[in-house]
């Protein structure tokens, strides 16, 4: 099947202190977006990568993917001011003969090939679309400013990561069909949620404690010894 990757990359990174955004961070001698480019690059199950750049950062996403010799970078689009915006121009990149696209967020640099392997196998066994996600060992607690307001019953709950995989008709029927306002950052902060708002089924598979999402400096830190 042809599996057409997007490489959301356009966050801030307010968060990292840093003066340029966050892909642009030093995760050792290159960029951070070098990490995830690379080995989507180097994955036998990706046919072609969009990449959704920071505004403003397009020539220099386009100048690292020829520095690592990145082949299967079709385009790079301008993202936009919410996750979902940088998805839904980068997924309009990809031709309509794509079987499937993979999503996945450049701030998650050590994205695996088994990761890959195993949100990809679903979509052939009738899933729409399947999700990487870890267990939760703390416990869990709403609260309102400084106040517990309730503890959750972590029963069934989990953290999902990306990359997540989906039929790419479905998936471009999920942001068609979405309103708005769920598609706004902080209602869908996944592409999952969009799908499964739309009666999608998306299977869970097992995540990986190394798709740590970079938001801090101690997080860029700790993602660079595991290199």
């Amino acid at each position: 099947m042809s599996v057409w990757a997007v490489l959301a990359a356009a966050g801030r990174g307010e968060r990292l202190g840093e003066d340029k955004p966050k892909v642009f961070a030093r995760l050792g001698d290159l960029p951070l977006l070098a990490e995830p480019l690379r080995r989507l690059e180097e994955s036998e199950w990706v046919e072609r990568i969009v990449i959704a750049a920071p505004p403003g950062w397009e020539e220099p996403c386009i100048l690292l993917a020829e520095e690592l010799g990145a082949g299967k970078v079709a385009s790079v689009v301008t993202g936009g001011e919410a996750r979902a915006d940088s998805v839904r121009t980068a997924i309009a990149d990809v031709p309509g003969d794509a079987a499937v696209i993979l999503v996945h967020d450049a701030a998650r640099p050590l994205v695996s090939e088994d990761v890959i392997e195993r949100v990809l196998a679903p979509l052939s066994e009738g899933w729409d679309g399947a999700v990487p996600a870890l267990a939760i060992c703390d416990t869990v607690k709403r609260v309102r400013g400084d106040a517990v307001v309730e503890t959750l019953d972590r029963e069934g709950l989990v953290l999902t990561q990306t990359p997540q995989a989906f039929l790419a008709e479905t998936l471009r029927r999920s942001f068609q069909s979405s309103s708005p306002l769920l598609q706004r950052e902080g209602a869908a902060t996944d592409c999952a949620s969009l799908v499964e708002a739309q009666g999608g089924r998306v299977k869970v598979v097992a995540g990986e404690a190394a798709l740590l999402k970079v938001t801090t400096q101690d997080d860029l830190d700790l993602v660079a010894t595991w290199l």
